[in-house]
């Protein structure tokens, strides 16, 4: 979601989700590790990783959200910035 003309918080918001905790981590860590090794950027912050319902990942302008999927319709974020510019991407992975 493009937030830039909508927040002050970041330029970015990254929004996806995972049908288990364990997932939800699997993704969070990978995103880190990535981040870190190939772009050299480094997590400035990061929350809710021990629970793992719903991990934010802060990286500046960019702010990644990884939800457990249940806790992803209740927060709805999408329809909560309903008018920030949004561009789809699907894991054909299953």
């Amino acid at each position: 979601m493009e937030m830039g003309q909508r927040s002050t918080i970041c330029e970015y918001f990254i929004l996806m989700g995972a049908p288990s905790s364990v997932r939800v981590k699997t993704i969070a860590d990978h995103i880190e590790d990535t981040m870190e090794k190939e772009e050299g950027l480094r997590v400035r912050h990061k929350e809710g990783y021990r629970d793992a319902q719903w991990i934010l990942m802060d990286y500046g302008d960019v702010v990644v959200h990884v939800f457990y999927n249940d806790v992803r319709r209740y927060y709805d974020i999408e329809n909560l910035w309903g008018d920030a510019p949004k561009k789809k991407y699907l894991n054909n992975a299953g």
